[in-house]
């Protein structure tokens, strides 16, 4: 089936909220709100037409805009392959040249009805923090062993969550016996809760995916974070409410997509001194992995917040923390 491709806009203002655009007269779905763009023309690349689409619909000119996620959905009028830019920074006043409504709008507060169908995945996909985090306790285990650990990475998560923002966290302790880590997993949720942050398990702290669901559960924890071999052998998407994986190359991010994951992990991009002996892809080499991929992808290996900018023009959602964190 031919996909109609299609640039839109997913423009974000210094509040964090993201534009919509209520479809005006004389296309389909009438008063439906979508994010603006429009068709990629013959000879267009999506930049190009997603910078025409914005000067002819809203007057305005981009001038940050970084690749994010491509969805393909099937309307009953067309079957569309939506490729989803990032819009941080423009020039000019926003105004609808076709006269069509448009408002800023928040991922937690959603307040204009109704939105076309596709959009769906892309508010989830929104909801997703640029920073998550992974947690290092056994990795820079203090003396005193695992409470001692605990104690020192806890109060490092509570500085980031209190001054640095961070919003996800991915429990990964494959050293921890097993009263430590849900301990540990449980006093991890009681910090983040006051903060709305969440806390994912990473399925290789214990004995696979089953048991690291059943132990999200039990402490409250938001979802799980399978590990690569762990995904390569879900037959089906966890029953978690979100669900990353990590992944090491095009076959996993493949699997990943399949199963319907929230997210991806990609790496490592660069040297690492956890894995000293993976060989990095670079920023080139994430960059065409990525390359239209349906779900957000953090890059993680050596990275550190300054290096968002360059993830962003890579295509990806955000960075994977664990030392930087």
């Amino acid at each position: 089936m031919r996909r109609v491709a299609v640039a839109a806009a997913v423009i974000i203002n210094e509040r964090g909220e993201f534009l919509l655009a209520q479809r005006p007269a004389g296309k389909p779905y009438l008063g439906y709100w979508e994010f603006p763009g429009g068709k990629i023309e013959s000879g267009e690349t999506a930049p190009q037409a997603l910078a025409r689409e914005l000067e002819e619909e809203l007057g305005i000119r981009a001038t940050a805009v970084y690749p994010w996620i491509t969805r393909d959905h099937d309307y009953t009028h067309a079957s569309v392959r939506l490729h989803f830019h990032r819009v941080a920074a423009w020039q000019g006043e926003l105004h609808g040249r076709e006269n069509q409504a448009f408002a800023w709008q928040s991922v937690d507060n959603v307040t204009v009805a109704p939105l076309l169908p596709a959009n769906a995945p892309i508010l989830r996909a929104l909801a997703l923090p640029p920073v998550y985090g992974i947690s290092s306790a056994g990795v820079f285990e203090p003396e005193g062993g695992h409470q001692a650990a605990t104690a020192a990475f806890l109060a490092r998560f509570k500085h980031a969550l209190h001054d640095h923002g961070l919003r996800l966290l991915q429990v990964r302790e494959k050293n921890f016996p097993s009263p430590e880590l849900r301990a540990f997993l449980t006093e991890t949720v009681a910090l983040a809760r006051p903060y709305g942050a969440r806390v994912l398990l990473n399925s290789g702290s214990v004995a696979g995916t089953a048991q690291a669901a059943a132990l999200a559960l039990e402490t409250g924890a938001d979802g799980l974070h399978l590990t690569a071999a762990d995904l390569m052998a879900a037959a089906a998407r966890p029953a978690a409410a979100w669900c990353g994986a990590s992944c090491h190359g095009p076959d996993e991010l493949a699997r990943a997509a399949v199963l319907g994951l929230d997210f991806a992990v990609l790496g490592p991009v660069q040297r690492t001194s956890t894995h000293p002996d993976a060989p990095p892809l670079g920023w080139e080499r994430f960059a065409e992995w990525v390359a239209d991929y349906p779900l957000p992808v953090y890059a993680i290996g050596g990275m550190r917040r300054e290096d968002l900018p360059a993830a962003w023009r890579s295509g990806a959602h955000g960075v994977a923390l664990l030392r930087g964190l």
